[in-house]
């Protein structure tokens, strides 16, 4: 008889623990459902079934916070945290919204919660210290966005544009209260102050680490100091030099070309329809090589074929000089050299047409007056414009022996 009631217990117990567990599941898939719909009705459904549950809870406050019912989300967070006390992001989430709440004071209480469950964590230390921040007290929160950003690099960005704001734009400020020292750290900056056109103030930070600047960080500073219009600061950089100098870059192509490149060397895109650019060393006017461009189909005109940046003294008038060789051009586009404007490409001058075809090298130059606005021009291989599209060009053409002077 005994046998038979514990058997029969034993049955009732796995049958309630079963119902129990479909319940659960069910209560979990509804709260999942709440969650990802932001479905109000299911959320609470979920609570129900599992009022124990932390995630029912989470589901019916997010839903509740999509529709703006702020104080009945931050209810439900509230007993989230409560029956999960150890989830960093649940007290995370309850400090956010009660600090839109303005309830700074709850807020902060629940970001000392959640950064003490997960003290190692950049996310938990950052929103804290943004509330602290917004609550005045500027030494606790720089302390401690110092502290996530060593977490997390990705903050560091974030941080300097705080910094910045906080001090009004004053550099030294902006260095103390990010507390910047490693090489990473001044690099950070000195794109920051890139972006914002510091010319000067860039170069400075680069100097103390360029020893330490990979070549991709390097051109990534001239490329943001020249969208800026900071060509001189650029120009430094990228030569390595205080001194600001007109010059034509490797004029001669005695160096390596490379495609897709910036900076102040030789510019060539990585993909022109038709054309065919290469180093020449059986061609050359001086020096061991020339660059050699052919031609073989309809090519857009207005497209710089080469182009080099090159920085000037505003108002002076130049001289550019080169040798030029050609065979077989055939085009209703002839090719030229022009000078263009380095932010709007309005042509300011241009050559006399390339030759089409010359048994020897041939010398010329034009000249250019320098505009007042910029510090630098650009200096590129061009067409002229066809009467019809589109503009097939064929033949070999050569350049070398480019150069720039002053004229007096």
């Amino acid at each position: 008889m005994i046998r038979i009631v514990l058997s029969i217990l034993g049955i009732v117990a796995c049958v309630v623990l079963i119902t129990a567990s479909a319940q659960f599941g069910f209560a979990r898939l509804l709260a999942r459902y709440g969650f990802v719909t932001k479905s109000i009705p299911a959320a609470a459904q979920a609570v129900r079934l599992t009022p124990k549950d932390a995630e029912a809870h989470r589901a019916l406050a997010v839903a509740f916070r999509n529709v703006q019912m702020y104080r009945e989300a931050a209810k439900e967070f509230e007993i989230a945290a409560s029956l999960r006390p150890a989830d960093d992001y649940l007290w995370l989430e309850l400090g956010t919204l009660r600090d839109e709440l303005d309830d700074q004071a709850g807020a902060l209480s629940a970001f000392d919660q959640s950064v003490a469950n997960a003290p190692y964590y950049a996310h938990t230390r950052w929103q804290r210290a943004n509330l602290r921040l917004r609550m005045g007290r500027y030494d606790e929160a720089f302390a401690e966005l110092r502290e996530a950003t060593k977490s997390n690099k990705v903050f560091l960005p974030s941080l300097i544009d705080l910094a910045w704001g906080v001090s009004r734009g004053d550099i030294k400020t902006t260095e103390q209260l990010v507390g910047i020292e490693s090489t990473d750290s001044r690099i950070a900056f000195a794109r920051f102050l890139a972006g914002k056109g510091k010319g000067r103030e860039t170069r400075e930070q680069f100097v103390l680490v360029a020893a330490s600047v990979s070549e991709a960080q390097k051109r990534e500073l001239i490329a943001k100091l020249s969208d800026t219009r900071q060509y001189g600061e650029a120009f430094n950089i990228w030569k390595g030099t205080d001194a600001v100098v007109s010059e034509i870059y490797d004029g001669g192509f005695e160096g390596p070309i490379s495609f897709g490149g910036s900076g102040f060397g030789w510019n060539i895109p990585r993909e022109l329809p038709k054309i065919s650019i290469s180093i020449d060393t059986s061609e050359k006017d001086t020096g061991a090589k020339s660059i050699r461009i052919a031609f073989d189909g309809p090519s857009p005109a207005a497209t710089a074929i080469i182009s080099q940046p090159i920085i000037i003294k505003a108002g002076q008038k130049y001289r550019i000089n080169f040798a030029v060789k050609a065979k077989g051009i055939i085009t209703g586009g002839v090719p030229l050299l022009r000078i263009a404007d380095v932010v709007t490409n309005a042509e300011l001058a241009h050559s006399a047409n390339l030759p089409q075809n010359s048994a020897n090298w041939e010398k010329s130059s034009f000249e250019f007056t320098a505009p007042a606005t910029n510090e630098a021009v650009v200096l590129q291989l061009a067409r002229n414009e066809c009467q019809s599209q589109p503009c097939p060009i064929f033949g070999v053409l050569w350049l070398d022996s480019l150069s720039i002077e002053e004229i007096k």
